[in-house]
Parts: structure tokens; C-alpha cells; sequence
């Protein structure tokens, strides 16, 4: 069994926020588990070409915006799947964080960090 606070765990700075690698690879899960924080007024374009994501707002609001601009409000209760490996604009309001809980499979290894610029989504 594995038992873990994120009160134990060094926070990853990913670009535009936190994220704590609750699970990851190495615990031999199939999957990992991050607990993220978009920070307020951020937009990061990104996208997961090596894994699958879902995403369970806990607490905040924003955006997930497709490549082709459909936009999404984001409310705590709410979840985004990104199946198809989708890249994606994830957007924080401006008046508050973002707070998610993230599930990626095949897990990452915890230590991936995005490379954000304006010339592409950035990927791992």
C-alpha cells in the first residue's frame, strides 16, 4: 500500500504553476496522479504526446481551449479528458488559481517539466 501526503513532496514548477508528483512511474501504478496549480492569468499551450491525461478541477476556474478554439469552462467538479492526445491551451482566470487534479497514463517519470514559448505546444 502507498500512503503519501503532498505535505512530504518538493512541488515541480512546470511554467505557469506548481505540480506535485503524488504518483508516478516509479510506483508501479500504470498510472500517476499530480495535484496542479495554474497560476492566476496564466495560458500554457500544451500538449501530451507520449501520454493520455484527465484532469478533475478541485478548485478555481478557467479554460481548456482546443487547437481549433473551442473553449471550455473549467469550474471546480469538472473534468477534461484529452484522448486523443490533444494539444490544448489551459487557461487560469485572472482573478484566481486553478487547481487540479491530474491523471496521466502511461505515467510520468516526475521530473518532466514543460518548455512553454509562443511557438508551439509544449510536450512531454
Amino acid at each position: 500500500m502507498i500512503v503519501r501526503s503532498i505535505d512530504t513532496l518538493a512541488p515541480v514548477e512546470w511554467g505557469n504553476g506548481l505540480s506535485y508528483r503524488v504518483l508516478t512511474e516509479s510506483d508501479g501504478m500504470g498510472f500517476a496522479v499530480c495535484d496542479t496549480l495554474v497560476r492566476r492569468g496564466t495560458t500554457s499551450a500544451l500538449q501530451y504526446r507520449n501520454h493520455l491525461e484527465a484532469c478533475y478541477c478541485v478548485g478555481g476556474s478557467g479554460e481548456v481551449v482546443e487547437k481549433d478554439g473551442t473553449r471550455h469552462k473549467i469550474v471546480q467538479g469538472t473534468i477534461y479528458a484529452l484522448d486523443q492526445h490533444d494539444p490544448h491551451y489551459l487557461v487560469a482566470s485572472d482573478d484566481e488559481d486553478l487547481h487540479l487534479v491530474s491523471i496521466f497514463n502511461p505515467p510520468i517519470n516526475g521530473t518532466e517539466k514543460h518548455s512553454l514559448s509562443e511557438d508551439g505546444f509544449s510536450h512531454y
